[in-house]
């Protein structure tokens, strides 16, 4: 037990100036973008099941896969930073949300209207979009 100890301590002593200082990176950036990102959330986005597609999109099939690999790996930083903020200081939920908001997998519309369905995140949300002039988001539909 006491070997854990040491390691522990050697390691905040190597690496806890960096994890403070990615903390609050974290927390700035999410104070920055989270509200941006919020305001530009369509208001029926939770409210119904048939999702906006673009029609005839002329991108090179490569050009698609690199867009789409990119924005699934902002989603899983945005998702794993979500959950460090949930024990440091930011806005780690809705970080939480976004990251999964931006992320390609199954039964993603469920997972989201579950979580903006928690009255907590959606008057959270819904207080940032006052704050920039938009109208507050519909409650996701019940099934």
């Amino acid at each position: 037990m006491e070997e854990l100890i040491t390691q522990g301590k050697v390691f905040f002593d190597a690496y806890g100036l960096w994890i403070a200082v990615g903390s609050i990176a974290m927390f700035v950036i999410s104070l920055a973008s989270i509200p941006f990102i919020v305001a530009r959330i369509p208001v029926d986005y939770f409210h119904h099941h048939n999702r906006h597609k673009l029609d005839g999109d002329l991108r090179h099939p490569l050009v698609k896969l690199m867009l789409v690999i990119l924005k699934n790996m902002l989603g899983a930083i945005l998702l794993v930073a979500g959950f460090i903020m949930l024990f440091t200081p930011g806005q780690g939920l809705l970080c939480i949300l976004f990251g999964l908001m931006i992320m390609n997998y199954p039964g993603k519309y469920r997972l989201e209207c579950w979580i903006i369905g928690r009255p907590m995140i959606l008057n959270a949300v819904n207080k940032m979009r006052k704050k920039h002039g938009q109208p507050p988001l519909l409650p996701p539909e019940i099934d």
